[in-house]
């Protein structure tokens, strides 16, 4: 597996991401912690409102009032650097310096990301002439020529307006910007959700080559696991603002450990499997300004039992993934869980 042997590229510790409000604060991202390693493609994935997109902001340090940075670190090691750089005690200039240099980010909506009164050219121009103003040019739009042919684009398109490109090229366009100074890590949001099925696999197939090619590390966000489990060498599972489960795309897959992967895992068609029915995930996440108690997914947990309303379970190492679940917490958390499911099957 890519990555698995390299060094950590990103480490992100107890993050946590508010949205202060004069009646309160809303948690959108809550203790927070994983890694990235050189190379790798780690996945995010999770339903709508569970913190997904604020993580990638806050990754990224593009998150704008009122969402804060209340806690935690998120240590990046540039190219050639001695020692990691805390990226939440950096200042904006500081952090201008790093952006597109040695992490980048590819944006949900691609007609929002680009300039539409700036031909392509110009906009790739900018960022190149930003971080080697010794580029002239002429140099520059020979190099968007070169990172456009990347995306399987041509140098022509390098002329036209982001409303002159269908949805896909501009897509593709927004990549090939992302990599245009050799960034270390790209951050991607939902690049695939405005795209046809045969255009995201083109992208896809893109960023797998790219990667192979150049060595960045993806952190790539999506409600679509099953896109993951093909594209990612890991997985992150969020709810409600936290990370329930991490582990390779395999094991995600095969051996879910929390009820939600579980959950997600069945929601969406098998594509060499015989047809069956699709099973879901009952009710709705829920209000983060009015949590739960306890597991945050209680209320639509199948395997639920007393203790899920009252103990917050904290992400541990259960074999080869981590696990945010008290089915895994002892023998005595698991008897009223086997018990429950149990009863389930008889009724049904």
């Amino acid at each position: 597996m890519p990555g698995e042997n390299g060094e950590t590229l990103l480490d992100v510790r107890g993050l946590t991401v508010e949205y202060l409000s004069e009646r309160g604060s809303v948690c959108a991202c809550d203790d927070v912690s994983f890694t990235v390693r050189r190379g790798e493609i780690l996945g995010v994935a999770g339903e709508s409102g569970s913190g997904k997109s604020t993580l990638i902001t806050a990754l990224t340090r593009l998150e704008r009032p009122p969402a804060v940075t209340t806690a935690g670190e998120i240590l990046f090691r540039p190219r050639g650097a001695a020692e990691p750089v805390d990226l939440v005690g950096l200042t904006e200039r500081d952090l201008r310096k790093l952006r597109w240099r040695d992490m980048a980010i590819v944006l949900q909506s691609a007609m929002n990301a680009l300039n539409p009164v700036m031909r392509l050219s110009a906009q790739f121009t900018d960022v190149l002439r930003e971080h080697d103003r010794t580029l002239s040019r002429q140099d520059a739009r020979e190099r968007t020529g070169e990172l456009l042919a990347l995306v399987g684009l041509t140098a022509d398109q390098a002329n036209r307006y982001p409303h002159e490109l269908s949805g896909g090229t501009r897509q593709r366009a927004t990549i090939a910007l992302a990599l245009a100074c050799g960034a270390d890590l790209v951050v991607m949001d939902e690049p695939t959700t405005a795209v046809d099925v045969v255009m995201q696999r083109q992208i896809l197939a893109n960023i797998l080559r790219l990667r192979a090619r150049l060595g960045f590390a993806v952190v790539f966000v999506t409600h679509d696991l099953s896109l993951l489990v093909e594209l990612a060498d890991r997985i992150a599972i969020m709810y409600a603002g936290r990370i329930v489960e991490i582990g390779t795309a395999f094991d995600i897959y095969h051996r879910p450990g929390h009820p939600y992967t579980e959950g997600l895992r069945a929601s969406f068609p098998p594509l060499r499997e015989p047809v069956r029915l699709l099973s879901g995930i009952p009710g709705s996440p829920p209000d983060l300004r009015d949590p739960p108690p306890g597991c945050a997914f209680h209320p639509r947990c199948p395997h639920r039992f007393a203790a899920c309303d009252s103990v917050l379970p904290v992400l541990r190492p259960v074999g080869d993934q981590q696990v945010a679940c008290l089915l895994h917490s002892g023998r005595s958390a698991q008897e009223p869980a086997r018990k429950e499911r149990t009863d389930d099957a008889v009724g049904h």
